[in-house]
Parts: structure tokens; C-alpha cells; sequence
């Protein structure tokens, strides 16, 4: 009996002792294979890349892992706020979710100067400007030459950063404006004249009058043709 209580006393301080405590995982290591597998998933993103992974809470305990599985949830995406998942598949089973933080800063458009409604923006009515792409639309613009050559939707303030649906290409067709008619079909094509009905970009639809008078529906093409298949 004094011998049992002996060992049994051994066991209870060594449970007690760092040897002990090393079984658990080391959470600031599992906070570090976060990030590195975002950074490993963000790397074809535009601009300047900065990640960041929240610290684990540290009441977290873990056994130990030997064989560590970073993924994504379904659906999830690295941009902005996301989270991490880390599954242990040996020697035990569990799953941990860390939050990160993508920050992606690049050029995106701004107005230079106050724009007028209709306008055609010029070089000298835009810059660009760094910004976190992630907390911005979708369509920001990003490059000048897609804003300028184009038309203000409506008035602007200088400093605006600019979206695709904020602006049109210019009318490649106006209301009233005599226009060609093409039409197309599997082995044939003629045209003829007519007169449009509203104002159009190319690529868009529009309405146009042939000169017999029926009324037809066709897409803008560059040299005021409308193309009717």
C-alpha cells in the first residue's frame, strides 16, 4: 500500500510539471500556419498584400498535433475578413477556425476635379490613388484608361473614386441620326438605310426606323451601323 501511494504521488506532480503541459499545442504556432496559408492563397492578388491572423484565445487547449490540414470553408474568400480553418488529423481529431485579415492596397481612379453631368472625362479629370481594395465595390476602376473618353452619368465631387457604372462610353449613335442598316443570317448579308431612335453606345441595343418604315431592333457597331441578325 505505501508503495502504491508512492507511485501514485509521482504521477499527480508529474501531470503538474512543463513535461506535462508540453501536450498541449503550442497556439501561437497554429496562429502562424494561418497566415502562411493565406499568404500562399493571396499571392496572385493585385497590389500590395498584408495579412494578418488574430491571436487565439488563450484559455484554447489542444492536444498536440502531428499532421495539421489548413482549409477554407465553402463559400469562404480570402478578401477582407475571412476565416481560416486548421483540422488536426493526428494523433487526435479537432478543428480550430482563426480569423484573418486581408488587406490589399492598390492605384484605383479618382475624380482630379468636379465633373459635370455628361461630361467626357480627360486626362486632367482623373488620378489615381491608393486605397484598400477590399473595402471598395467590386467594379472600382482601376486603370485611367478606363475612365477616360468616357461620359459622367451624373455630376461628380473631385476626390470620388469611380465605378464602371458611373460612366458610358460616348454615343456612338444619336436619336434622330441616319444610321445603316445591317442585316445578317447564316450565309447572307444586306443592309440598307434608316434613321435611329435613341442614343446609343456601341454594343448596346437600339431601335431604328428602316426607310419602308418598319420599325426594328438591332446592336450599335462602330461607323453608326446597326447590326440586325
Amino acid at each position: 500500500m505505501p508503495l502504491l501511494r508512492l507511485i501514485l504521488s509521482i504521477v499527480l506532480a508529474a501531470a503538474g510539471t512543463p513535461a506535462a503541459w508540453a501536450a498541449d499545442q503550442d497556439l501561437g504556432e497554429l496562429q502562424r500556419a494561418a497566415e502562411v496559408y493565406a499568404r500562399g492563397q493571396t499571392v496572385n492578388l493585385p497590389g500590395q498584400v498584408d495579412i494578418a491572423a488574430a491571436p487565439i484565445d488563450p484559455r484554447t487547449r489542444l492536444g498536440r498535433c502531428e499532421s495539421l490540414q489548413p482549409f477554407l470553408p465553402p463559400g469562404a474568400k480570402l478578401w477582407g475578413t475571412a476565416n481560416v480553418g486548421l483540422r488536426c488529423l493526428k494523433p487526435e481529431n479537432w478543428t480550430v477556425f482563426i480569423p484573418v485579415t486581408v488587406k490589399v492596397t492598390g492605384d484605383v481612379v479618382v475624380t482630379a476635379l468636379p465633373v459635370r453631368r455628361g461630361q467626357v472625362l480627360g486626362p486632367e479629370d482623373v488620378r489615381l490613388e491608393r486605397a484598400d481594395l477590399t473595402q471598395l465595390p467590386a467594379d472600382v476602376l482601376t486603370d485611367l484608361q478606363r475612365a477616360v473618353g468616357k461620359s459622367a452619368n451624373v455630376a461628380f465631387p473631385a476626390g470620388l473614386t469611380l465605378r464602371e457604372d458611373m460612366l458610358r462610353a460616348p454615343f456612338a449613335v444619336t436619336a434622330g441620326q441616319r444610321v445603316r442598316i445591317l442585316f445578317q443570317g447564316e450565309g447572307f448579308s444586306v443592309s440598307s438605310e434608316g434613321r435611329a431612335l435613341s442614343s446609343a453606345s456601341v454594343g448596346e441595343p437600339i431601335q431604328v426606323r428602316a426607310a419602308s418604315g418598319k420599325l426594328l431592333s438591332g446592336v450599335v457597331q462602330d461607323g453608326g451601323v446597326v447590326l440586325v441578325r
